[in-house]
């Protein structure tokens, strides 16, 4: 499955992702995480900051779950696929894990690249799209920036 520009757009918009992985004794386990990216047309990729939990459970079930949501546009998506740790001595690291180390600067020590091979993407929507098909994007988002008590940027 491929990511569009749809999902790469909703990505750059959102300010966290939730990882869902499953324990070695079938735990599931959902953490938020703040630096993440698209990775060419199949990949996503998530840094490991502090997520010894995520990591753990990754080597002993690959297979997760990635949701964002633009919190103002009130969308968003969830990917399914198959997760691997690219450790900074791995030699895809330094490609995969670029636009990770870039958002995560020098404050934040990146010590794996979580890359999660894409099998499934569905859109998620507010409930507000079906109950008020009828409201445009501007009103959604002027909507939930008042529910958040958040200021557009230029204003």
């Amino acid at each position: 499955m491929k990511i569009n520009e749809a999902v790469r757009t909703d990505i750059e918009n959102s300010v966290l992702c939730w990882l869902a992985t499953v324990g070695a004794d079938g735990t599931p386990n959902v953490t938020p995480k703040e630096i993440f990216a698209s990775h060419g047309e199949d990949r996503i990729v998530i840094a490991d900051i502090a997520s010894s939990h995520s990591v753990g459970n990754i080597r002993a079930h690959p297979k997760v779950c990635v949701s964002f949501v633009d919190v103002f546009r009130q969308r968003g998506f969830k990917i399914t696929g198959t997760a691997t740790i690219v450790a900074p001595g791995d030699a895809a690291f330094a490609e995969l894990a670029e636009d990770l180390l870039r958002l995560a600067g020098p404050d934040f020590p990146v010590r794996h690249a979580i890359s999660i091979a894409v099998n499934r993407i569905a859109r998620i929507w507010a409930p507000s799209y079906h109950l008020f098909p009828e409201r445009t994007e501007a009103e959604r988002m002027q909507s939930a920036y008042e529910t958040y008590g958040a200021t557009p940027a230029g204003d």
